[in-house]
């Protein structure tokens, strides 16, 4: 069962590496025309709301991973907090996204909702790349 949980988690992990490519696409969608802005937005949302789906693998799977292993409380407790932040900021990401359809629509200005996007997906990159370190090295 641990092998099918490690395998699960390892998945996950990868269906979560489009918060990666994340920033790089919304910066992207600066350079676009208004109608492939919305385009690109409603792609991003639709893998966003596939990457959600992936983190919620993780969550089962490392759940059960950190009840079949000694890690220190303080190690348990900054890896769900990370956890926790990235799967907030993703869910908050997708308003400025469909915000960005919704100016395209209408034909306004969609830059500030870009703009706001693009600073939470960094964000969430960061998170993740400080909770792989986590998950590489625990104490």
């Amino acid at each position: 069962m641990y092998d099918v949980m490690m395998f699960l988690h390892a998945l996950g992990a990868v269906g979560m590496g489009f918060y990666v490519v994340l920033p790089f696409m919304i910066g992207r969608a600066s350079g676009i025309a208004g109608v492939g802005q919305g385009g690109l937005a409603e792609g991003l949302l639709t893998a966003n709301r596939i990457a959600q789906y992936f983190l919620i693998v993780q969550l089962l799977t490392g759940g059960y991973l950190m009840s079949q292993a000694d890690y220190s409380v303080a190690w348990m407790i900054i890896v769900t907090i990370l956890f926790l932040a990235i799967a907030a900021l993703g869910g908050i990401v997708s308003k400025p996204l469909k915000l960005v359809v919704s100016s395209i629509a209408d034909g306004k200005s969609a830059t500030a909702h870009i703009s706001k996007a693009r600073v939470m997906s960094i964000i969430i990159l960061l998170l993740y790349i400080v909770i792989i370190y986590f998950m590489q090295i625990p104490f």
